[in-house]
């Protein structure tokens, strides 16, 4: 016979009202994190981090799926993952879809918890892994399809209490949600940044560039842009406009593009039009970002302020344009063009700090040079 707990035993309302309370203050906190989230993991990384806080769970982790992929990988991840060589194959290559797991989740429209993962067929495979207990949490794409899935662990059997079961479902059910904004958010970036790569390699075929132009420079000057500390976002704008850097010269007539020889006045003056024409055709793109149509805008611009469209000099270029320009012509002068052999990394060195002050920023150039020698041309 089960004695019913007498008032004593009872928790205190106004102590209920204080737990009620700091959960919406918890849930209120982590959403405005995840709304102000540039990227995923950033939307995703507190919420576990307060699973981990509040409740027995040593570790805890963001599963996702994406395109047409038949695994689920790790997004993010926070405190203490098993070290299995089972959580290593997982790390490296996700959780099938068809883990017991993940089946019961698309089953499933709320959280389901493990005390002893041995002791249930739905988490097989998770004992081998080095995980005793297990708490799960469908994220679902808007069709209901699942996305993804919260976890929580402990390396010991362990009895998830109410008030853990409680937080863990309140907390990843407000977060699945935004999880889910944000992977849609994050696919259509990726496939926004393929079509524009894929115009960027048009192009480079029809200006007749050395093949790999457009993903050399570009890998160079998001290497570049990082060891200046740039944000995620101001490289994704660098890499955008790189992409297009050169998508005016679609409006260039093949006479002009392709001549062979010494352009006139008149051809000249036709060529330089692409700047202006490629940022009309990039502003059209309504999702680019400023970052990425100063790039096309300004990385024909010089230091010292002969450069075109506009004769822009020193600082009133943009970071990105004088970046991309040093980046740019470097890969030029170290490229085999049918006009000249590619130069050696010393010559083009040389050339660089030659036109230091001139045609680059002249602190760019000497921070590029010593990026070069630090980690190599083609790190």
């Amino acid at each position: 016979m089960t004695v019913p707990p007498s008032a004593a035993d009872l928790p205190h309302p106004a102590s209920r009202l204080h737990d009620r309370s700091q959960t919406a203050e918890t849930i209120v906190s982590l959403t405005r994190l995840a709304l102000g989230a540039g990227d995923l993991a950033a939307g995703v990384v507190p919420t576990l981090e307060q699973l981990v806080r509040e409740t027995a769970a040593v570790g805890s982790a963001y599963f996702q799926t994406g395109g047409g992929a038949l695994n689920y990988h790790v997004r993010a991840a926070t405190g203490e993952l098993p070290s299995s060589a089972g959580m290593a194959a997982v790390a490296a290559h996700g959780l099938p879809a068809d883990t017991p797991l993940l089946r019961a989740l698309e089953a499933t429209s709320g959280p389901l918890f493990f005390d002893d993962t041995a002791q249930d067929p739905r988490a097989a495979g998770f004992p081998e892994l080095g995980v005793a207990s297990l708490a799960a949490a469908p994220v679902r794409r808007g069709d209901g399809h699942l996305l993804g899935a919260f976890l929580m662990h402990t390396f010991e059997p362990h009895v998830w209490q109410p008030g853990e079961a409680a937080l863990f479902s309140l907390v990843s059910g407000t977060i699945a949600s935004l999880a889910g904004r944000l992977a849609a958010e994050e696919q259509a970036s990726e496939a926004r940044e393929a079509a524009l790569r894929a115009l960027g390699l048009a192009l480079e075929a029809r200006d007749g560039e050395t093949h790999g132009h457009t993903d050399r420079v570009t890998a160079l000057a998001l290497r570049f842009a990082a060891a200046q500390g740039w944000s995620a976002g101001e490289q994704q704008a660098l890499k955008w406009g790189a992409y297009l850097h050169d998508i005016g010269k679609i409006a260039i007539p093949d006479a002009v593009l392709l001549k062979p020889g010494r352009l006139t006045p008149e051809e000249w003056a036709t060529m330089r039009s692409h700047v202006p024409a490629g940022v009309a055709f990039a502003g059209a793109l309504t999702f680019l970002p400023p970052g990425a149509l100063a790039v096309i805008a300004d990385h024909h611009e010089r230091w010292d302020g002969t450069g075109y469209p506009h004769g822009k000099a020193g600082g009133a270029i943009s970071p990105g344009g004088r970046l991309f320009a040093l980046c740019d012509v470097y890969d030029a002068l170290t490229s085999p063009r049918p006009y000249k052999p590619a130069w050696t990394h010393p010559e083009a060195v040389a050339e660089l700090r030659a036109q230091a002050g001139r045609q680059f920023d002249p602190a760019y150039v000497e921070a590029f040079v010593a990026l070069l020698e630090e980690e190599g041309p083609a790190a």
